[in-house]
C-alpha cells in the first residue's frame, strides 16, 4: 500500500543514513519501523481492554458473582 506522510527534515535525513547503512530501501525501513512500534504497544492494548472490564483499582469484576469467587480462588491456588 502506497501512503504519503510528513516528518521532519532531521528525521527524514537520518531515515536516509540508517537505509543507506543497512542496505534496505526507504519503504522497507518505514515499514520495519512501524511494524516495530506497534509491536512494541500491541500490550498496552490488551491491559488498556482489561482496566476497562476489571477497573483501575481492581473495582468489581462485570463477572458473575460466582464465576469471579471461583476464577478468584483459581488465582490464589496457582500462586
Amino acid at each position: 500500500m502506497k501512503t504519503a506522510i510528513s516528518i521532519p527534515d532531521r528525521v527524514f535525513q537520518s531515515a536516509e543514513q540508517l537505509a543507506a547503512r543497512l542496505g534496505v530501501s526507504r519503504s522497507e525501513l518505514y515499514s520495519k519501523a512501524l511494524a516495530a512500534l506497534v509491536e512494541k504497544h500491541r500490550d498496552d492494548l490488551v491491559t488498556s481492554r482489561l482496566n476497562e472490564i476489571y477497573g483501575p483499582a481492581k473495582e468489581i469484576s462485570s463477572l458473575d458473582r460466582g464465576l469471579a469467587s471461583l476464577q478468584q480462588r483459581s488465582v490464589a491456588r496457582d500462586e
